[in-house]
Protein backbone atom coordinates (compact mmCIF):
# COMPACT_ATOMS: atom_id res chain seq x y z
CA UNK A 1 0.00 0.00 0.00
CA UNK A 2 2.78 2.70 0.70
CA UNK A 3 6.07 2.24 -1.19
CA UNK A 4 8.79 2.95 1.82
CA UNK A 5 11.31 3.59 -0.74
CA UNK A 6 9.54 6.55 -2.29
CA UNK A 7 9.25 7.23 1.70
CA UNK A 8 12.61 6.98 2.83
CA UNK A 9 13.89 9.09 -0.64
CA UNK A 10 11.54 12.12 0.21
CA UNK A 11 12.64 12.42 3.68
CA UNK A 12 16.16 12.01 2.73
CA UNK A 13 15.80 14.85 0.19
CA UNK A 14 13.54 17.17 2.53
CA UNK A 15 15.57 16.47 5.27
CA UNK A 16 14.57 14.72 8.63
CA UNK A 17 13.87 18.11 10.28
CA UNK A 18 11.50 19.18 7.39
CA UNK A 19 9.53 15.66 6.15
CA UNK A 20 6.81 16.17 8.76
CA UNK A 21 6.06 19.59 7.45
CA UNK A 22 5.63 18.06 4.23
CA UNK A 23 4.11 15.17 5.43
CA UNK A 24 0.93 17.67 7.16
CA UNK A 25 1.09 19.66 4.03
CA UNK A 26 0.07 16.63 2.19
CA UNK A 27 -2.13 15.33 4.37
CA UNK A 28 -3.57 18.82 4.54
CA UNK A 29 -3.77 19.25 0.75
CA UNK A 30 -5.56 15.55 -0.25
CA UNK A 31 -7.92 16.22 2.54
CA UNK A 32 -9.46 19.14 0.76
CA UNK A 33 -9.15 17.76 -2.66
CA UNK A 34 -10.73 14.60 -1.10
CA UNK A 35 -13.69 16.84 0.40
CA UNK A 36 -14.52 18.37 -2.74
CA UNK A 37 -13.93 15.00 -5.54
CA UNK A 38 -17.71 13.90 -4.83
CA UNK A 39 -19.01 17.50 -5.62
CA UNK A 40 -16.59 17.49 -9.42
CA UNK A 41 -19.21 19.37 -11.80
CA UNK A 42 -17.97 17.54 -14.57
CA UNK A 43 -15.65 15.22 -16.25
CA UNK A 44 -12.85 17.73 -16.23
CA UNK A 45 -12.70 18.82 -12.46
CA UNK A 46 -12.68 14.93 -11.89
CA UNK A 47 -10.31 14.33 -14.00
CA UNK A 48 -7.76 17.24 -13.12
CA UNK A 49 -8.35 16.46 -8.80
CA UNK A 50 -7.68 12.77 -9.62
CA UNK A 51 -4.56 13.97 -11.37
CA UNK A 52 -3.74 16.27 -8.55
CA UNK A 53 -3.95 13.25 -5.41
CA UNK A 54 -2.17 10.66 -7.89
CA UNK A 55 0.78 13.15 -8.71
CA UNK A 56 0.43 14.19 -4.71
CA UNK A 57 0.37 10.33 -3.62
CA UNK A 58 2.80 9.64 -5.64
CA UNK A 59 5.47 12.13 -3.96
CA UNK A 60 4.74 10.85 -0.47
CA UNK A 61 4.46 7.30 -1.36
CA UNK A 62 0.94 6.04 -1.17
CA UNK A 63 0.99 3.76 -3.85
CA UNK A 64 -2.13 2.08 -3.85
CA UNK A 65 -4.18 5.22 -3.37
CA UNK A 66 -2.13 7.01 -6.23
CA UNK A 67 -3.10 3.71 -8.67
CA UNK A 68 -6.96 4.28 -7.55
CA UNK A 69 -6.39 8.00 -8.78
CA UNK A 70 -4.46 7.12 -11.93
CA UNK A 71 -7.52 4.69 -12.92
CA UNK A 72 -10.16 7.05 -11.91
CA UNK A 73 -7.98 9.83 -13.30
CA UNK A 74 -8.16 7.72 -16.79
CA UNK A 75 -11.83 7.06 -16.52
CA UNK A 76 -13.05 10.93 -16.13
CA UNK A 77 -10.62 11.28 -19.72
CA UNK A 78 -12.66 9.03 -22.04
CA UNK A 79 -16.06 10.95 -20.13
CA UNK A 80 -17.07 7.92 -17.58
CA UNK A 81 -16.45 10.17 -14.53
CA UNK A 82 -19.59 8.52 -12.96
CA UNK A 83 -18.09 5.37 -12.55
CA UNK A 84 -15.09 6.58 -10.36
CA UNK A 85 -16.32 5.29 -6.75
CA UNK A 86 -15.51 8.19 -4.69
CA UNK A 87 -16.02 5.90 -1.40
CA UNK A 88 -13.80 3.92 -2.93
CA UNK A 89 -10.95 6.30 -3.33
CA UNK A 90 -11.67 7.97 0.20
CA UNK A 91 -11.60 4.41 1.80
CA UNK A 92 -8.16 3.98 -0.01
CA UNK A 93 -6.79 7.09 1.14
CA UNK A 94 -8.20 6.73 4.75
CA UNK A 95 -6.57 3.17 4.72
CA UNK A 96 -2.94 4.79 3.39
CA UNK A 97 -3.11 7.48 5.87
CA UNK A 98 -4.12 4.69 8.93
CA UNK A 99 -1.07 2.42 7.66
CA UNK A 100 1.63 5.65 6.76
CA UNK A 101 1.05 7.49 10.44
CA UNK A 102 1.52 3.67 11.96
CA UNK A 103 4.36 3.31 10.66
CA UNK A 104 5.73 6.48 11.13
CA UNK A 105 5.37 6.53 14.75
CA UNK A 106 6.91 3.15 15.20
CA UNK A 107 10.06 4.33 13.47
CA UNK A 108 10.23 7.64 15.10
CA UNK A 109 9.67 5.37 18.81
CA UNK A 110 12.81 3.17 17.62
Amino acid sequence: MIDWNRVAELRDEVGAEDFDEVVELFLAEVEEELSQLEDSPDATAMETRLHFLKGSALNLGFKAFSDLCESGEAASRIGEAGKVDTEEVEACYQASKSEFLAKLRQIAAA
